[in-house]
């Protein structure tokens, strides 16, 4: 069995901090055996080292290698991406197509990013580590694969699993051993060691003379929170190699390569207040839009009992109710207040009937009807349509807004859109 040191050696591995350590004795203890490993760990902390280390001191060596990013591949295609797909199974399958988990047969499997993998494929991956079959997509006949399975991810799991994301049976089959990478914050004696070996790389790649930390910038560099941990600190050190001219590097200057929201400072908190007050905004916008979708429903319904029956005495009370609720109580909608018990809707003889109210005088000439209707015609004349009434207050906006249908239609408290098919289907 190599040792951890011949191991680093090996996979350019840089730093001596204990976690690091413990992480790649593991990997080398559990590589002779077929568990399934899962590696966790912030992004950017080189967790694709571990399965190449697994693969490098086991059995399978010989056999295939095969990393895929699973959050990289569509939803739609990932299936066939892992376990292949029949001709003519979908639209594009011209040809058979032999999955991953067919073409490393014998060899080893590193799905990074595994948390991200839908939940229907998630079954079939619990198929194959339970017995190691596998169906091809469009196809019904079962296949076997012996593949070993290295899974890595940077999602909380148990989060995860709690909402429904992640099958919790999945999670305990892939993590028989789990192996946890350190973030580069916790591993600040070895900040500085990586950044020499990727100034020094840089320098052999681009042929210029390597960079140099003063004190200052070194004490900056450790104390820095690299939230990209060491993928972070590479692109940094490729950065400051490319652009500065001098290659004495100081506190000032490794300040301007470095953002300032990796640092702890008050702001963080600060830039979260817009996004929540926007989110406030959003949630009583939508109630408004709901409120105002339901009272367009209820006035629909309305309107349809109103055209089938001719009724309008029973929905006569939740109409006005309705209506005030919708335009307000102004003094200019007084139309659609409640009546007394004594007062009926008798409309004039215009091209467009408007309401008036009049009062039923059983001892006064019944036989005027150019200016009043009796009890006895309520029934027939009642059926002045919604319709009309719509008209009406349509025209009326539009004249008090002199012709604007973005003010009508604000002062209707309907869309604007609304209000020109209202226009077109009454030509007004």
């Amino acid at each position: 069995m190599e040792s951890v040191q011949a191991i680093k050696q090996r996979f350019e591995i840089i730093g001596n901090d204990p976690k690091l350590n413990r992480a790649i004795e593991k990997a080398i203890q559990v590589a002779p055996t077929d568990i399934s490993v899962l590696v966790t760990g912030e992004s950017g902390v080189g967790k694709e080292s571990i399965p190449k280390i697994i693969h490098a001191l086991s059995h399978r060596k010989h056999g295939k290698y095969i990393a895929v990013n699973c959050g990289a591949i569509p939803e739609g295609t990932i299936d066939s991406e892992l376990f292949g797909h029949e001709k003519g199974s979908f639209t594009g399958a011209t040809s058979t197509r032999e999955g991953y988990f067919e073409v490393a047969d014998g060899g080893t499997i590193f799905l990074d990013e595994v948390g991200e993998l839908p939940l229907t494929t998630q079954v079939r991956l619990l198929r194959v580590l339970e017995n190691g079959e596998f169906i091809k997509v469009g196809s019904s006949q079962t296949q076997k694969t012996n593949v070993r399975i290295v899974a890595a991810t940077n999602v909380n799991m148990f989060e995860a699993i709690e909402k429904g994301k992640f099958r919790e049976d999945l999670y305990y089959r892939l993590s028989t051993v789990d192996i946890t990478l350190p973030a580069l914050r916790e591993r600040k004696d070895d900040i500085h060691l990586l950044f020499r070996k990727f100034s020094s790389d840089f320098a052999q790649k681009y042929k210029m003379p390597p960079i140099k930390l003063d004190d200052d910038a070194v004490a900056l560099l450790q104390k820095y929170r690299w939230g990209g941990n060491i993928r972070q600190l590479r692109n940094v050190a490729e950065q400051i190699s490319v652009l500065e001219t001098n290659r004495n590097i100081s506190l000032g200057t490794l300040t301007g390569y470095l953002p300032q929201e990796g640092s702890n400072l008050p702001a963080v908190v600060r830039d979260k207040k817009p996004e929540s007050d926007f989110s406030t905004e959003r949630e009583i916008l939508y109630k408004v839009l709901f409120d105002m979708k339901s009272d367009l429903n209820d006035l629909k319904k309305l309107t349809m009992e109103l055209m089938q029956n001719g009724n309008t005495s029973k929905v006569q009370e939740t109409n006005q109710g309705l209506i005030k609720r919708i335009y307000g109580q102004e003094e200019n909608h007084r139309e659609f207040e409640e009546l007394p018990r004594t007062e009926v809707y008798a409309p004039q003889k215009t091209v467009r009937p408007e309401p008036a109210v009049v009062e039923q005088h059983h001892d006064e000439e019944e036989d005027d009807d150019d200016n009043y209707l009796f009890a006895e015609a309520v029934e027939e004349e009642e059926t002045l349509r919604l319709d009309e009434r719509e008209i009406e207050l349509i025209k009326k906006a539009l004249e008090r807004n002199k012709g604007k249908r973005k003010a009508a239609a604000d002062e209707l408290g309907i869309s604007e859109r609304t209000l020109y098919r209202k226009i077109k289907q009454y030509d007004l």
